[in-house]
């Protein structure tokens, strides 16, 4: 009988600090990820199926399969429904469902995490949280397992929806040393960050490179289609670039695709992806006073590591 991991299985099979170390080690192994596919429902309507497989000779294989449907808010349903299941590589055997929506989460903050131990300073004590949806508490836990934080600032332009988030991430941290706290403005909040994290569907830049002081580390993850901005050019520019993966960067993330479509920069900017990172051909942040940005647009390389360790630390 296929196994089933559900939201709860998987916040306690996938702790940060495990899931974060164990990303690392994926980024360094030998996993066949292919460019996701993305198959268009409704061209009027801006509907899709993304489909993303990865798996590792004599290992693990899974397969991530999500619909985006922009009009389902208006129905009271989530815009995207996501579902996944690992299989044993060698047999092709099935052997578990798991929480697609709850996994994805856990792993975009750990990816963010990840990187920023390689670019964010070590001192890095006030973290910015951009965005008030779904993924906003799992980005500020994730950062908060990585560096020293002890003030998490939440900014969106709903004052309601900060409030609610700003408890969300309380309830994630469950540590009373961690300042949360909403945003006075988004401004004055950017200029006294040491990591700004940034989830929206944001389709007009929120950061700007004039609110940046030097040192500071931007995690973008949101925007993840091309018309898509979290950063200005400037930003975009100014700053060190790293991504998760070159080929889905590239080509989704509006945040790199304007920029190089201006001829503000080439393709060549981005100093390194995570890859780089964690096998160290890349050292990451290589000044205290340098300005790095980390652009994720997601992988299936991210599922299949959390996934894994999700089924290996379930007792069977």
């Amino acid at each position: 009988m296929l196994a089933y991991l559900d939201a709860d299985r998987l916040r306690r099979t996938l702790p940060y600090p495990a899931l974060i170390s164990a990303l690392r080690a994926a980024f360094q192994d030998a996993i066949e990820a292919p460019t996701r596919q993305v198959h268009t429902l409704s061209e009027e309507e801006g509907n899709v199926l993304v489909v993303m497989p990865a798996w590792k000779q004599g290992g693990m294989m899974g397969v991530k399969m999500f619909t985006s449907v922009p009009s389902n808010p208006q129905r009271g349903l989530p815009t995207l429904h996501y579902v996944y299941i690992l299989y044993d590589t060698g047999t092709g055997v099935p052997l578990a469902l798991l929480d697609a929506e709850e996994m994805t989460k856990r792993r975009t903050g750990a990816a963010s995490a990840l990187a920023a131990t390689f670019l964010a300073r070590p001192d890095s004590a006030t973290l910015l949280v951009v965005g008030t949806g779904a993924l906003a508490p799992y980005m500020a836990a994730a950062h908060c397992a990585a560096r020293p934080i002890r003030t998490v600032r939440v900014w969106g332009r709903d004052s309601g929806k900060v409030q609610a988030a700003c408890e969300r991430i309380r309830e994630q941290l469950a540590d009373p040393r961690i300042r949360v706290e909403p945003a006075a403005g988004l401004e004055a909040a950017a200029a006294e960050a040491d990591i700004i994290t940034c989830a929206t569907t944001s389709r007009a830049p929120l950061l700007q490179s004039a609110w940046i002081r030097p040192g500071t580390h931007v995690d973008l993850a949101g925007g993840f289609k091309p018309d898509m901005r979290e950063a200005d050019d400037e930003l975009m520019a100014r700053a060190a670039l790293f991504v998760d993966t070159y080929d889905g960067a590239l080509a989704e993330a509006g945040d790199l695709v304007q920029p190089i479509a201006a001829g503000r920069f080439g393709p060549e900017a981005v100093a390194s992806d995570l890859a780089g990172l964690a096998s160290g051909r890349h050292p990451g942040r290589v000044d205290p006073r340098q300005v790095t940005v980390f652009k994720s647009v997601g992988a299936a390389i991210e599922d299949l590591c959390a996934a894994t360790l999700a089924w290996s630390s379930e007792p069977r």
